[in-house]
């Protein structure tokens, strides 16, 4: 089992997360079979293929997420640094082709949200980046070919 490095409040929000998944929409999954299994023949009953289908899906990601908690291990944020980038730091890079400036906070895989500038960590851009000082430039290997970067700030 990998180990998932996370904030606290990355830990705290799923275990929010699989507490309102067992809490209430387990039993409301539960509920909806019921109910489409006391309409008679389940041979031709959509509803009762559909319940069942999404308590398959819910059970998996309740499973996953039970897995993600179990290997989380909490990361100490004052013991973080600013003279390379690791995750949790927030990172200005420069496209050093096009110029363009873009800021991302390095984070675990389960909080990242690109919408807030939150870049996983086991992305290509990331990995590249990961242990890089304020003026190194790096390759990143990406899906539309090869991106180089320079490294402008790093802060927290």
């Amino acid at each position: 089992m990998a180990v998932t490095y996370m904030t606290a409040e990355g830990y705290k929000k799923l275990v929010e997360e699989l507490n309102e998944l067992e809490s209430v929409q387990r039993p409301a999954i539960s509920k909806q079979i019921a109910e489409a299994r006391d309409k008679g023949d389940l041979s031709e009953n959509a509803e009762y293929d559909a319940a069942k289908e999404a308590q398959g899906l819910l059970e998996m990601k309740i499973s996953l997420l039970k897995e993600t908690i179990a290997s989380a291990r909490m990361i100490d944020e004052t013991k973080i640094k600013t003279d390379e980038v690791q995750i949790l730091t927030r990172v200005k890079i420069k496209n050093v082709k096009t110029g363009q400036m873009m800021s991302y906070m390095i984070v675990s895989e389960s909080e990242a949200n690109l919408k807030e500038g939150k870049l996983s960590v086991t992305t290509p851009i990331a990995k590249g980046l990961l242990g890089k000082k304020i003026g190194d430039k790096t390759a990143v290997t990406v899906p539309s070919g090869v991106m180089e970067f320079e490294v402008m700030e790093i802060s927290l």
